[in-house]
């Protein structure tokens, strides 16, 4: 690989998970209802002791594990994406007020799901190894053969309900997130993707 593609994707990579950290931060301020992994993370935070940054780095680390028994291939990006998100929710939740008034918190809660597919198709697009969650996915559809629209809501519905249980907040921004967030990063990521061209087959 030359430097100046490796050095771009790294960049990608980088930007794409500290804007998918920050974009939950968002979600988290406005208070209207989170994604489902991140209701779970809301629910054990507490228990745990943890923040919620790292309450997500910890889950993250968690699931990677469970890609060993689905002879799962971590690359760099999958180890980035367990350090970076969840440390810099934390970093964003520091400096972001609470949002006044309902019509704030609606514009946050749009923003960060907005921000979020965004930062997906770009931290996916870098092509340095799926996320901790995608691999779980992925390799689940790969070992059983069932459709990823199963395997996909099968864990989605999973996590959101033992979140909801422990106390995670959902609410309408969790419907809108499961309703919007598959369409943003389908075509956010055709804007970030590096081109299989661009790189040699060894990356």
């Amino acid at each position: 690989m030359t430097q100046p593609l490796f050095f771009r994707r790294l960049f990608q990579l980088f930007w794409g998970l500290a804007l998918y950290g920050f974009s939950m931060a968002l979600m988290l301020r406005a208070n209207l209802g989170l994604s489902p992994w991140d209701v779970l993370n809301q629910g054990l935070a507490p228990r745990l002791g943890l923040s919620f940054g790292m309450t997500v780095n910890l889950i993250g680390a968690i699931v990677l594990l469970l890609w060993w028994p689905l002879r799962q291939r971590p690359g760099f990006g999958t180890v980035a994406n367990i350090v970076v998100i969840g440390t810099v929710v934390d970093l964003s939740l520091m400096l972001l007020p609470t949002p006044e008034g309902y019509a704030m918190r609606a514009g946050w809660l749009i923003a960060g799901i907005v921000l979020n597919g965004i930062a997906g198709g770009a931290y996916i697009g870098a092509g340095m190894g799926p996320g901790p969650r995608d691999g779980l996915m992925t390799g689940l559809c790969r070992r059983t053969g069932w459709p990823v629209k199963w395997v996909r809501s099968g864990i989605e519905i999973g996590v959101l309900a033992i979140g909801w249980m422990l106390g995670g907040t959902v609410g309408v921004g969790t419907i809108l997130y499961a309703t919007t967030i598959g369409w943003i990063v389908h075509h956010a990521l055709p804007l970030f993707r590096i081109a299989p061209a661009e790189r040699p087959a060894q990356a």
